[in-house]
């Protein structure tokens, strides 16, 4: 997955200081673990986060939201968020949002 190193530090400064939080290369970009789980990530003019399945129906409800496909194939719980919309309502929102999920997940 092709990434925006511009949204990949605006992501990596928005995370710093958050308890059990680790990047990691995946996709062929970056993405952002908690506890081991993953949390969200970056892509082109975008941010991925994981919001499980329970959620998402919430998370494609926020501007800017769209489902995740990757291959071909729709991934389950994790949603895309054109980046403008995901700053302008609030990236911190979007990553306790997400953390909602991945921190209910037993560590890795």
């Amino acid at each position: 997955m092709p990434h925006d190193p511009h949204l990949a530090d605006i992501l990596r400064g928005a995370l710093a200081g958050r308890p059990g939080i680790t990047e990691k290369a995946m996709f062929g970009g970056y993405c952002w673990m908690l506890n081991g789980n993953m949390l969200c990530g970056v892509g082109v003019g975008r941010f991925m986060f994981r919001v499980g399945k329970e959620l998402e129906a919430e998370a494609l409800r926020r501007a800017g939201a769209e489902p995740a496909v990757m291959g071909g194939r729709r991934m389950a719980g994790i949603v895309w968020v054109e980046a403008d919309a995901c700053l302008k309502t609030g990236l911190d929102d979007w990553i306790d949002f997400a953390a909602r999920f991945a921190g209910s997940l037993p560590p890795k």
